[in-house]
């Protein structure tokens, strides 16, 4: 190992004796007591030097006996540290594309903060460009989320959708003006290379999947249609319901932007739950809903500003890639919700229902992975917040959805 403390967190002393590496709440630590001499020996921590070079320093700076592998085992433990040289051959073939790298040291940098073992991180990094994610629909807010896909190291990134480009489906980052009266597919494809030029060359729309393909680690929908957005039809995710496919919801409607729920089929909930879910509270919900889908359909630009739509495609994007990365983000089993003016965010709980098909609501015996799994183990004091921190490496969930790593 070639330990590097995280240089994502910024380091400071809160007194002669203790340390704290980095700044916001949710990932901050501070460690003590560090002396002069110790605090001296962090800087050495920067990845390119391993464990027998770092001993020889440690006793040139005259520090105690095993005091080296005392202070890496200690930062190691609070989640501090990373390997330079870690994560494995995948990790290696990304660090010799020095390209991509710098493109996505950003990333790289947020992940270190999330994936507590050294090389956890570049680990996570080399495994995006191995997935492969649909996105159904490429307005303003399925193009530009599968431009930030694309963006962020998912290694395929397909859009689905008909028809041609209208000019209220112009957003910076997602459909270009000059794409206007293109194929929507076309154009958002286009979009999605232009993110991650240096992407590989992945399979055509048409291309046959082999016998062990492993299928769409997550799909999104995305729909342009803001009756599909407000109320999913479950008979559109009938086919990703049946693989097992986990699929995220999210869209604009009526100047209202949605995100979510992320269904893992037979665990939590999903589209024909939110059906059932609305009919139990409202009697006239099944009438509104037919005379919404039966009506004709409008040829006018619907009710969503580029900011909002920016909004959620961001915040979509974000949970598919925590899912994606082997979280389960709160997405699962709620519906987030924004709308203008006051564009306050507000979380919907959608709930397993007794009488869906999909089977979520059997207690299966246990707790998700989604709640909280307590306090980090750290010899560190943990602060400053007094708010427990998520286990990094908490077990996901098996049940009847498909795995995607």
């Amino acid at each position: 190992m070639h330990p590097v403390v995280k240089p994502a967190l910024r380091r400071g002393w809160r007194d002669l004796n203790t340390v704290q590496f980095g700044m916001t709440p949710a990932h901050a630590v501070t460690l003590g007591p560090v002396d002069t001499a110790t605090g001296s020996f962090l800087d050495l921590l920067d990845g390119t030097r391993g464990l027998p070079l770092l001993r020889q320093e440690g006793r040139r700076m005259d520090l105690p006996e095993d005091h080296v592998d005392g202070v890496v085992d200690r930062l190691e433990r609070s989640g501090l540290l990373d390997d330079g040289r870690g994560g494995g051959e995948a990790a290696d073939a990304l660090r010799g594309r020095k390209e991509v790298m710098d493109r996505l040291r950003p990333d790289l940098a947020a992940l270190s903060l999330t994936a507590r073992a050294p090389g956890g991180a570049v680990r996570r990094l080399a495994a995006r460009r191995g997935l492969r994610v649909q996105v159904r629909g490429a307005g303003r807010v399925g193009a530009l989320l599968a431009a930030v896909l694309s963006g962020a190291g998912v290694g395929e990134v397909d859009v689905r959708d008909g028809g041609c480009v209208e000019p209220w489906d112009v957003a910076p980052g997602g459909l270009p003006a000059d794409a206007v009266g293109e194929r929507r597919e076309s154009a958002a494809r286009r979009a999605v290379r232009g993110a991650a030029p240096d992407r590989a060359v992945r399979r055509t729309a048409g291309a046959a999947s082999a016998p062990d393909d492993p299928g769409h680690s997550l799909v999104i929908l995305a729909p342009r249609d803001d009756v599909a957005v407000h109320a999913p039809d479950p008979s559109s995710a009938g086919a990703l319901m049946a693989s097992g496919t986990p699929h995220l919801y999210a869209g604009v409607v009526e100047g209202t932007g949605v995100v979510g729920p992320l269904v893992l089929p037979g665990e939590s909930a999903c589209a024909e739950c939110l059906h059932r879910e609305r009919t139990d509270r409202d009697a006239a919900w099944p009438r509104l809903v037919a005379q919404w889908r039966s009506g004709r359909a409008r040829r006018t630009a619907p009710a969503c500003d580029l900011a909002l739509a920016t909004t959620v495609a961001g915040l979509a994007a974000a949970h598919a890639l925590a899912f994606l990365d082997g979280a389960v983000p709160c997405a699962a089993d709620s519906r987030w919700e924004v709308s203008a003016p006051h564009l306050t965010w507000r979380v919907r709980a959608v709930r397993p229902h007794p009488g869906c098909p999909c089977a979520a609501a059997v207690d299966i015996g246990g707790e998700r992975a989604s709640k909280d799994a307590g306090r980090r183990a750290t010899m560190a004091e943990q602060g400053p917040s007094s708010k427990p921190c998520r286990q990094g490496g908490t077990a996901r969930p098996a049940r009847t959805w498909r795995a995607h790593v």
